[in-house]
């Protein structure tokens, strides 16, 4: 599966060092990242995490950039499983409510569809409705819960 991708406004791609100060800005907003994970660390803690050699069956960080200045937007968290994908997404606060989010997944779904993965899952913490109404808008069912976070899938 190819881990690069445009959508009409951005470029998924494998993280560069020079992203890692705009990652750490928004990841250490944690007022903005409430219901993240992977947030609140140090520059050399993101540098390992987002630079190593990406195994989707860890778990891969995947940058979201402007296709026009490359500069980053957000993020992509993939980790297949079998035959299915759990799926993450991130947008930096000053790019929110663009719709990004919304074309970049659309297009990710497309890819894994296309990579022959039949599942695709997210978990959203339930207080995260704008995640919650994302995720139904791009045709996702709630399957179940676990603790406060609730699991939502989409056959492809």
């Amino acid at each position: 599966m190819s881990i690069t991708f445009e959508t009409e406004r951005c470029r998924v791609r494998p993280f560069e060092e020079n992203d890692i100060e705009a990652f750490m800005s928004y990841r250490n907003n944690l007022d903005w990242m409430q219901f993240q994970g992977f947030k609140g660390k140090k520059y050399l803690e993101y540098k390992a995490a987002l630079l190593m050699q990406p195994k989707f069956a860890d778990g891969v960080q995947l940058a979201v950039a402007d296709r026009q200045t490359g500069e980053l937007v957000g993020d992509l968290y993939l980790k297949l499983e079998q035959n299915a994908c759990w799926i993450g997404y991130t947008i930096a606060p000053q790019f929110a409510r663009q719709r990004l989010a919304f074309e970049v997944v659309t297009q990710l779904l497309l890819q894994l569809h296309q990579a022959g993965l039949v599942l695709v899952k997210a978990g959203v913490e339930e207080q995260n409705l704008a995640s919650i109404q994302l995720l139904k808008k791009l045709g996702f069912t709630q399957t179940g819960a676990e603790g406060s976070e609730l699991i939502f899938q989409r056959e492809l």
